[in-house]
């Protein structure tokens, strides 16, 4: 054991002395020797003298969520409010739905950037500019009810959820549709529910709509989607072909006309189902 000699002053017994290194190792050792005594003697005092195990547990730690919400916040400004999104309503829902957890886990550290993402099937989760668009063209209010067809990931619906009354939603992949559901489920959403099926066909049931969005590229508005629109309603989506030129319209339902308005080329996923089948 180490022995620490009193010095040829005396000391104190009352007195705790603290030994130098100098003290601690005895000179008559080689310097290998000594090196080694003091590594060890350093180990004592940090075993000894470093922090509780009741003070490292109050040690805060990174909770990965906060990452999470600070990369929303950067999309929020850099690529929304910069590129002209300014619904107040659309912005905050933007903000709120953690947009990482509907996409797979291995893409999470990607969720917040502003391009879309394979959600599998074929499928995309639209860039958060697109959804924050196409999300402000519709000009929704609290009270409507809206259609979405083509659920994907879910993200969308979560949006529009944030900002309407009732959200029903239409996916074709069963799986999709399915895992959307527990997403939806699993952060509380009362007023969405989904049904797998032919989004061509609408809802008929549940409507007349004040909105309806398609999240997947049509050559020509659905007939019966056009027939469930309420009067003043308002029809958002993709109008083109798969892999050619598409365009991103507004159609109002004014005196049960169409009034289309055109904003934007985009490229998206084509609408499955009835759409698919030649004209007869």
């Amino acid at each position: 054991m180490l022995q620490l000699a009193g010095h040829e002053r005396g000391y104190d017994p009352g007195v705790p002395v603290v030994p130098t290194l100098e003290r601690a190792v005895p000179p008559s050792l080689s310097p290998a020797s000594r090196f080694w005594r003091i590594c060890r003697i350093i180990f004592l005092l940090s075993v000894f003298v470093g922090p509780s195990p009741a003070a490292l547990a109050e040690f805060p730690r990174k909770d990965p969520s906060e990452s999470y919400a600070a990369a929303r916040r950067v999309m929020i400004e850099r690529d929304l409010r910069a590129r002209g999104i300014k619904d107040a309503g659309v912005l905050a829902a933007m903000e709120e739905v953690p947009r990482h957890l509907f996409v797979p886990e291995k893409l999470r550290e990607s969720a917040y950037d502003d391009r879309p993402l394979a959600i599998g099937a074929g499928q995309t989760i639209s860039q958060p500019y697109m959804v924050a668009l196409m999300t402000e063209l519709l000009q929704v209010k609290r009270s409507d009810t809206v259609l979405e067809i083509g659920t994907g990931s879910g993200y969308q619906t979560a949006i529009l959820a944030e900002l309407v009354g009732a959200v029903y939603s239409i996916e074709i992949v069963a799986a999709l549709g399915e895992r959307a559901k527990e997403v939806l489920a699993g952060l509380g959403y009362k007023n969405v529910e989904i049904r797998i099926g032919d989004g061509f066909y609408g809802w008929a049931e549940r409507g007349p709509f004040d909105a309806i969005l398609l999240t997947a590229a049509s050559p020509k508005i659905p007939e019966p989607l056009w027939r469930q629109l309420r009067e003043g309603g308002r029809l958002v989506m993709p109008l083109g072909e798969e892999r050619r030129t598409q365009k991103l319209i507004r159609v109002r339902k004014t005196a049960g006309k169409q009034v289309i308005e055109d904003f934007s080329a985009v490229l998206f996923v084509p609408l499955r189902g009835a759409i698919e089948k030649p004209a007869r």
